[in-house]
């Protein structure tokens, strides 16, 4: 009859009404959980595109050491091993205690002196004391066949002291820091000076800008280093050396006389932003395993 239908209708309401409170509590944690997803992409996509997800070493920082240790990758399998020397032990490091700022300002003298006598019509030239690789204009030259003997005029027996000296400082905190014998260790190519403004790229040797794994560049590389010569937005603005790790980017902002260092392989896929104003000077320093692809300090003609 009637009265069964409307109390039927009763219950009905009741049951629905004790439904809305939960409705509108999951509706308001649904749209919580987006607008917070929504952020989470933004700022990622945003700290990705920036590379400003986590900062190793600022510029303001003086680290004594700082090292973080990453599974290696494959990428060494493929080359023949030197035990106690080949990476089995990965990862980076930072510090600003084996080279003083003094002593980054007269390294940076060195290059910019070498590099005032060539330079590239883009924004990347590049020095190197070793083979005498010299960036001008479009290309390369030799700088000891082409300047012969003025050379003289322009390093002096202390500025390729200095040179050899700082090498192998860097080398020996390499070796400490992945537990390999230092001695083990050569120095190989290329090991160059690097000069960066914001002058737009003519050729492709100007587009320093690119991700990088330096084993797949030059197989020879186990042990990547950089020496900074001058100071990141005091200096020039941009220009940050970023590790771009699967879930993060990494950076180093550089200083003069902060020295990082990495082992060569795909776990240290790296690129270095754009300068957009000054002028950032750097040396890459590079050691392999392999006795056969080392190579000897700069000499003075």
């Amino acid at each position: 009859g009637p009265d069964r239908g409307g109390r039927h209708h009763s219950s009905a309401r009741r049951s629905r009404g004790q439904q809305e409170p939960r409705w509108r509590w999951l509706k308001a944690a649904f749209l919580l959980f987006s607008a917070a997803a929504g952020g989470l992409l933004i700022w990622s996509y945003l700290s990705a595109e920036d590379g400003v997800t986590e900062v190793l070493a600022r510029r303001g920082d003086s680290l004594r050491d700082t090292f973080i240790e990453i599974p290696c990758s494959e990428d060494y399998d493929s080359h023949k091993r030197f035990e106690g020397c080949t990476p089995r032990r990965c990862g980076r490091g930072v510090t600003d205690a084996i080279v003083t700022q003094e002593e980054a300002e007269r390294i940076r003298r060195i290059a910019e002196r070498g590099l005032s006598l060539g330079g590239s019509d883009g924004g990347a030239s590049i020095l190197d004391l070793h083979s005498g690789a010299l960036s001008l204009g479009k290309h390369f030259v030799n700088l000891y066949r082409y300047f012969g003997d003025k050379i003289q005029d322009i390093f002096t027996e202390e500025d390729f002291a200095l040179y050899r000296d700082v090498r192998q400082r860097v080398q020996q905190r390499i070796a400490q820091a992945f537990g390999i014998r230092s001695a083990s260790m050569y120095l190989t190519k290329p090991t160059f000076f690097s000069r960066i403004n914001s002058t737009e790229a003519k050729t492709t040797h100007d587009e320093y800008w690119h991700p990088h794994v330096d084993k797949v560049t030059y197989g020879s590389f186990d042990y990547t280093s950089l020496l900074y010569l001058s100071d990141y937005t005091e200096d020039f603005g941009g220009g940050r050396f970023i590790f771009m790790d699967a879930a993060s980017n990494k950076t180093i902002e550089p200083r003069a006389g902060r020295v990082s260092f990495f082992t060569s392989g795909s776990e240290n896929l790296h690129r270095v932003e754009k300068v957009h104003w000054g002028t950032r000077y750097a040396i890459t320093i590079s050691f392999t395993c392999n006795p056969d692809h080392g190579i000897g300090d700069p000499v003075l003609p």
